[in-house]
């Protein structure tokens, strides 16, 4: 096996692997600023007031799946991180099916009350809401990703063919700005607006807060995009690497 379908296969595993679990997690909704121990924040926007950052615990991951976005791109183009956005997607929605038939297998008679002694009195009860998601946010979620993605190698491509190997920052931390805000609202307007009703401004200010965050997390993470450019560019070697960059700007 060559050094860059090796390397395909690593980087798609972990691509993947990060989209399935940033799913799953994301049922858990967690205070940004107590996690750091400090009090929340009550600012205002678009009229709703003490917005603090309460996030789901998915934000941990999809910041990664954005820069494994832009290094895929770098490397294998438009066609390998749709190839592998399509296989997310394809995985997610197999999960969420076996997720659901698991829930409604019929519990043995001692499992609900299990784990009682440990604050639980009905685990099945537990389970459902941990793993059960709303058909809106799941639908809202892969649409959003989707879009996501494709906005980001969009961007990610055009600016690259005007800057061309310089300025790595600029194409990989400007495409995952922009697509992180279209993901941070279609999932809102989606899951909530549509499926759940709420009002357009409480969409509005709560993507704006989500978006804050994705927006500091991008920044931070830049320097991780250089270091990953360096170490792939030292297993392939700088002639492969050179060559893999130029077959990926023009595969479309």
């Amino acid at each position: 096996m060559s050094k860059s379908n090796r390397l395909f296969i690593i980087l798609g595993g972990f691509f993947v692997a990060n989209a399935l679990m940033a799913e799953f997690i994301g049922t858990k909704i967690f205070s940004l600023e107590r996690t750091f121990g400090a009090n929340p924040v009550t600012w205002s926007f678009f009229g709703v007031g003490e917005l603090s950052f309460q996030l789901t615990a998915g934000v941990l991951l999809w910041p990664v799946v954005f820069i494994m976005t832009d290094i895929i791109n770098e490397y294998y183009g438009k066609r390998g991180v749709r190839l592998l956005s399509f296989l997310a997607v394809g995985l997610i929605s197999y999960a969420f099916v076996m997720v659901f038939l698991a829930i409604h297998l019929a519990p043995a008679d001692w499992w609900p009350a299990s784990a009682t002694e440990n604050g639980v009195p009905d685990l099945q009860l537990a389970y459902q809401q941990v793993f059960g998601q709303g058909l809106w946010i799941i639908v809202g979620s892969l649409v959003a990703f989707l879009i996501g993605q494709f906005v980001d190698v969009t961007i990610f491509q055009r600016i690259k063919r005007i800057t061309g190997e310089k300025k790595v920052w600029l194409r990989a931390t400007g495409s995952t700005l922009v697509s992180q805000f279209i993901d941070s609202y279609v999932v809102l307007f989606i899951a909530f607006y549509v499926g759940a009703g709420w009002p357009l401004q409480q969409v509005l200010a709560i993507g704006l807060m989500n978006y804050l965050y994705k927006f500091a997390a991008a920044v931070l993470l830049t320097p991780v995009i250089y270091g990953g450019h360096a170490l792939i560019d030292r297993y392939l070697g700088a002639d492969d690497a050179a060559r893999m960059k130029a077959e990926a700007m023009g595969l479309n």
